[in-house]
């Protein structure tokens, strides 16, 4: 029987050299040595005996090994060698009373290579053990960019003791711990790790049936994105049939973040078509008209980031009278999001505008369970492809207002209060300091946040540094009943002196998109492109504009006006390059420009911004609940929704 054994596994041998070759890949089993000096390999620490996963075991020590052995692990030699009679006396140990003395096997990269044990290994990995036994040395490789996600699973595997499971992407460790409801860096108990072992071996096996093995998608990659979909209590409560349906409903999405690159940016609105045929127009009711809701995490009446949208949603109620109908759902995060959304379904809108990035997630389940409505969630950045994102390119107007600023401040030095550490807000600061640069070489930014000290708080410190140009938030908050500063303002003891302010035309920006949903210029855009689709208009869509105080001098003004006009026709670049971060790295060549999906994913600060992106530890419970679904590194590296957070983020007094 062992002789049929190792004749089957010589045949998988066989098998895989040949796949190999026709794929151009080597047809030997890898050899440590041949990857690292023995310099190197000495400075391994021995982390004593653990069970490793057998698939990750892939290679041997030494290279005089990787002759008798194919890329699988399986056996090459004549089935009457030497070699092969050993094979099948551990073949038949294994089988009568299981292999039980463990290898010996160096770690690299998350990968084993063994030094004593290679029959064991082949043998056990014949019968798909799933993991077997090792006395195990871990090498460190040099720390870089190509590393990065290996130390980040080091991180992880120091509080979790999980090691049969691998993320690729940054921040996939942290965004894990979130989706499990656990604090950052909270370490996890026996039975967690049961459990979730327990869960990844039923998704593990449902992705796989799924048709998983065909995409470069790894499975534990897939196992984020259901999570940050269905919920980890759901993941855990389901049975196999159950985690197929869900997995075939979110297919799409999967095969999508197996892309290097998973976001399509529209930076202008495409050209209008012509109107079509009624049949041809998005699914509206008998009367002929498009039913569009509007999702709000706040009160108009509380925050002036949702009247913006409420002051949008009446806009088009007006100039598309007779062809749409809208409705407002506000205060959405007081009870669940879902709910509301599957509520504006039910009601018969089919097409949805969540407009804060805490209502993404919800956007994402609801557009996965109802394929035929459109939800669009107010974000940037997003990789989802169920729904599509938007955001106004505020970083354009910021880039006029710190150029005003320059020309304005005698000592050079300016001062920045931002709210949220969220895509799109980190190209704000570094626009506004390279536009304050070009009008005055000298200037410096000093930044600050409101959502880790307080709106009061922070322009205090910026006073107290002798800083009185400050740009603060992009809109007002009407907390209390009181309006706090927003935009360019000079303040000198007791007087405020109002400048310019940016200014977000939601009314145009429904007005256009709503209008190409009508002749279906969005549909076919998302029929065409197979990424996650952001629209990121700015000043040549008119979505983003600036207005003038009267205080504001007449030659500063003619100043902002040319760069304004140059703007819209696309002739002034705010992110020229090079471009110089804190660190002093250089970005992008001479002469050069930044593309969009470089200034939307931007996470970094520019040299002559003084301060730093906060932590998520120093965020403020409302803050914490905006980078969960949107924020930048650092604030996401150790994100977890603490109990604080989830305290507050019901609460309506959430503003931009």
């Amino acid at each position: 029987m062992t002789d049929q054994y190792y004749k089957e596994a010589q045949r998988r041998g066989q098998k895989s050299i040949r796949t190999c070759i026709s794929e151009g890949l080597s047809p030997s089993l890898p050899a440590l040595d041949g990857l690292l000096s023995p310099e190197r390999i000495l400075q391994g620490t021995d982390l004593g005996i653990m069970q490793v996963p057998a698939e990750w075991i892939i290679g041997t020590k030494s290279g005089s090994r990787s002759n008798v052995f194919a890329p699988n692990f399986m056996p090459i030699p004549d089935s009457a060698s030497e070699f092969a009679q050993k094979w099948q006396r551990l073949c038949d140990a294994h089988l009568k009373e299981g292999i039980r003395d463990p290898i010996k096997a160096y770690e690299y990269l998350n990968r084993y290579y063994v030094e004593e044990g290679n029959k064991r290994a082949s043998v056990l990995k014949f019968f798909d053990a799933p993991s077997i036994p090792a006395q195990v040395i871990r090498i460190l490789p040099e720390r870089d960019a190509q590393t990065e996600p290996y130390y980040e699973y080091l991180a992880f595997y120091a509080y979790s003791k999980v090691n049969f499971f691998e993320l690729s992407r940054k921040g996939g460790y942290s965004a894990l711990q979130q989706a499990m409801g656990k604090l950052p860096e909270e370490p996890w108990s026996v039975e967690e790790r049961r459990r979730f072992s327990a869960a990844y071996y039923y998704f593990r096996k449902a992705y796989a049936e799924c048709g998983g093995e065909k995409l470069r998608t790894t499975p534990g990659d897939a196992l984020l994105s259901y999570l940050q979909v269905f919920g980890y209590a759901s993941l855990c409560s389901s049975g196999a049939g159950e985690i197929r349906k869900n997995l075939s409903s979110m297919w799409e999405e999967l095969t999508l973040q197996q892309e290097p690159s998973v976001i399509e940016i529209k930076t202008i609105p495409a050209e209008e078509k012509k109107p079509g045929l009624l049949s041809r127009v998005l699914p509206v009711n008998a009367a002929g008209i498009l039913k569009a809701a509007f999702l709000y995490d706040g009160e108009p009446a509380h925050s002036g980031w949702v009247l913006g949208h409420e002051l949008g949603r009446i806009h088009v109620q007006r100039v598309l009278e007779g062809k749409i109908q809208t409705a407002a759902y506000p205060n959405c995060m007081r009870d669940d999001p879902l709910t509301v959304i599957d509520k504006a379904v039910t009601d018969g809108n089919r097409l949805i505008f969540t407009t804060s990035p805490r209502l993404q997630n919800a956007s994402l389940r609801s557009a996965i369970a109802h394929p035929d409505t459109v939800i669009m969630n107010c974000s940037l950045n997003q990789t989802h492809r169920y729904i599509r994102s938007y955001y106004a390119r505020m970083y354009e107007a910021k880039f006029i207002i710190g150029a005003i600023a320059g020309s304005l401040t005698e000592s050079g030095r300016l001062g920045y209060i931002c709210d949220y550490p969220i895509f799109g807000q980190i190209a704000g600061i570094n626009a506004f300091a390279l536009g304050a640069q070009m009008t005055n070489p000298r200037a410096e930014v000093f930044l600050e946040w409101s959502s880790v000290k307080g709106q009061r708080e922070a322009e205090r410190e910026l006073l107290e540094k002798g800083i009185h140009f400050i740009s603060c938030q992009d809109t007002a908050s009407l907390s209390s009943g009181k309006r706090s500063s927003f935009g360019l303002t000079y303040i000198q003891d007791d007087t405020r002196t109002l400048l310019a302010v940016p200014v977000w035309n939601w009314g145009v920006y429904y007005e256009k998109i709503l209008r190409q949903f009508l002749n279906r210029t969005v549909q076919d855009e998302y029929q065409s492109s197979r990424k996650a689709l952001n629209y990121y208009w700015g000043m040549s869509a008119g979505v983003v504009d600036i207005d003038y105080a009267a205080s504001l001098p007449k030659s500063t003004r003619r100043l902002a006006d040319v760069l304004k006009d140059s703007m819209i026709h696309e002739v002034c670049v705010p992110f020229r390059t090079p471009i110089y971060s804190q660190s002093g790295e250089q970005i992008g060549l001479e002469q050069g420009a930044l593309c969009q999906e470089q200034i939307a994913c931007m996470d970094y600060l520019v040299e002559n911004v003084k301060g730093s992106i906060p932590q998520y530890t120093q965020l403020n419970s409302l803050a914490k609940a905006t980078v969960d679904a949107a924020g930048v590194a650092p604030a996401t590296e150790s994100t977890s929704r603490s109990a604080d957070c989830r305290k507050h983020e019901n609460s309506d007094d959430f503003r931009y």
